[in-house]
């Protein structure tokens, strides 16, 4: 590509990019949006608070979730781990990296092979 239609190209994304800040700008709910806010960080101002404290304040959850997510030892449960070899296209789950399969994985393939074969994991 041309350095002209490079540049074209992005006059181009900022004049759309102009529109769309324009029409935030005279979007009610980003006024009022923008007035809590500012309200908000006046306040917090008055009474020395951080953002931090004004959450702890008004979520206390974070304590109370960790507690629910841990084993009966105490320790947090692991999460669960897909891997899929695309080779043979076989699927493991595993919480762990003490599993058979995964290790005979690791062994023949190098465990960064292994882990590039990590399809998502969950909680």
């Amino acid at each position: 590509m041309s350095i002209l239609n490079t540049y074209i190209q992005k006059e181009q994304q900022l004049k759309q990019l102009q529109e769309e800040l324009d029409k935030l700008k005279n979007d009610d709910r980003l006024k009022a949006e923008l007035e809590f806010k500012d309200k908000l960080e006046a306040l917090m101002r008055e009474f020395d608070k951080s953002a931090a404290d004004v959450i702890k304040l008004l979520d206390p959850k974070p304590a109370t979730a960790k507690a629910a997510s841990t084993t009966s030892t105490g320790r947090a449960k692991r999460k669960l781990k897909i891997y899929k070899n695309p080779n043979t296209g076989e699927v493991i789950e595993t919480r762990g990296g003490n599993q058979k399969t995964l290790k005979a994985w690791k062994e023949e393939y190098g465990a960064e092979t292994v882990e590039s074969w990590l399809v998502r994991t969950e909680d």
